[in-house]
């Protein structure tokens, strides 16, 4: 049984992957919203902990309590993320400022804090969840297009940085994913051709049982006519 801590945890994939993997791990939620934590949680048999992620010593408080609580910190899966589309010019700074802490400073800041307690077990696993966005480039997206090609960047020099340490680091891009991401900002988006959560939740179900000599260093998942 593994400690697993997954941020974005209270909807969407962080949701798909709390339910399918706290059947035989100790999961651990992550989220700004404690109300729908509680929800997942309880419904699941999860801990939960409210945290913005973009907070650099929120986060390590929290890490350091799940550490002590659970004993280690196996696998952190960087689920947390925010959208943000339009022509830059248009953009709102406010929300340029908060897409880039949380889907960039983000996914550092977690990393960041469980590497001391991977590091003593000379063991764990990184996944971060960037999207195909981080390999692509479309007009109107250019911020959120920038935070996921700096997840990209960023998990190649830690797979480097860590791996003498036995320490995994994967890059999994989602295509488009079928969630509620875009209905929060009352945006219409066709989701014909999107992928179920349940089937990214797989993939990385497969990626958290593979054998601890052999790291996957990035793997793509989508819609097949997306």
């Amino acid at each position: 049984m593994k400690t697993i801590v997954i941020t974005g945890g209270s909807d969407g994939l962080g949701k798909t992957l709390a339910v399918d993997l706290a059947k035989d791990n100790r999961v651990v939620i992550v989220a700004t919203t404690e109300e729908k934590l509680k929800a997942v949680a309880e419904a699941n048999g999860c801990v939960y902990k409210v945290c913005n992620v973009g907070d650099y010593a929120a986060v390590e408080k929290v890490m350091a309590e799940i550490a002590e609580e659970c004993g280690s910190i196996d696998v952190l899966i960087n689920n947390a993320g925010l959208w943000i589309q339009e022509e830059l010019d248009t953009n709102d700074p406010e929300r340029i400022e908060a897409v880039v802490d949380v889907n960039v400073l983000g996914v550092m800041n977690c990393s960041k804090a469980v590497v001391p307690y991977m590091k003593k077990q000379n063991d764990g696993l990184i996944v971060n969840i960037s999207s195909q966005a981080g390999i692509n480039h479309k007009a109107e997206r250019a911020v959120y297009n920038a935070t996921k090609w700096a997840v990209v960047g960023f998990t190649k020099s830690l797979q480097d940085e860590l791996a003498k340490y036995g320490i995994r680091v994967t890059n999994v891009m989602p295509g488009m994913m079928r969630t509620d991401m875009f209905k929060k900002l009352d945006i219409e988006k066709n989701m014909a051709n999107s992928v179920d959560t349940e089937q990214v939740a797989r993939l990385i179900r497969f990626i958290i049982e593979t054998p601890a000599d052999v790291m996957i260093p990035e793997v793509g998942i989508k819609n097949i006519n997306n």
